[in-house]
């Protein structure tokens, strides 16, 4: 498996950089967003995770995340000092799998790197193509189509989905849902922000928003997908 690690801090790299190594990763560093971009452009194929310091000197890490969700699929944890819910909620809009805040344990990042890529090993395992009557999920390409048209959603709202489509008819529950959506990251998100991009979702792939029957509603239980 092979990292990306961006990061400005050269301690901070350096000690990241020689204990993922140490847990038989390879590891691609770069200190600024520029090198960033050129390593993206020319490697992005080859690796398996992005880690991305959020403040950069010359950029952000929500700009490299941008890039690389628009090349491919490929995971991404942010590093950051940040830790209110608007930028926790920002980047995983952007396309981060994952965020834990500065200072963090060494074990507890280590942990979340195998828990996003195990969840993006699951994925690729599973058939590529998901249909649920007129919606069709290219998980190869991490695209939702509504009969045949591309339909434009978020990183956040697409991993929503994909759960709801991964588990067909089973009830999730608004726990579970931010669990999985989140996994540790979970407590930064407030419970309303479900309610925002459900409704969010049903407004793109819902024939009649209003009445759907697509993502439904299971009163006092949580949400549907599927018979």
């Amino acid at each position: 498996m092979k990292i990306l690690l961006v990061e400005d801090d050269k301690t901070i790299a350096s000690g990241l950089e020689y204990s993922l190594q140490s847990e038989k990763y390879e590891t691609i560093t770069c200190h600024d967003a520029k090198s960033a971009r050129k390593t993206i452009e020319e490697e992005l194929i080859n690796i398996d995770l992005c880690l991305f310091d959020l403040s950069l000197p010359d950029g952000s890490g929500y700009e490299l995340c941008e890039i690389v969700k628009s090349k491919s699929d490929k995971p991404v944890i942010f590093l950051t000092a940040l830790d209110d819910e608007v930028n926790v909620v920002m980047g995983l809009d952007m396309g981060a799998d994952d965020y834990i805040t500065k200072p963090f344990r060494l074990r507890e990042l280590l942990s979340r790197i195998k828990s996003v890529l195990r969840r993006y090993n699951k994925q690729q395992q599973n058939n590529p193509i998901i249909e649920i009557d007129h919606i069709r999920i290219n998980t190869l390409e991490g695209k939702i189509y509504k009969r045949d048209e591309e339909v434009v959603v978020t990183a956040l709202e697409y991993r929503l989905f994909l759960i709801f489509a991964n588990n067909l008819g089973q009830v999730l529950t608004r726990t579970q849902l931010l669990e999985r959506i989140w996994d540790v990251a979970g407590d930064f998100v407030n419970d309303n922000t479900l309610t925002v991009y459900i409704k969010r979702l049903r407004e793109k792939l819902e024939a009649n928003p209003q009445k759907p029957t697509i993502i439904k509603t299971i009163r006092g239980l949580g949400y549907k997908v599927g018979d």
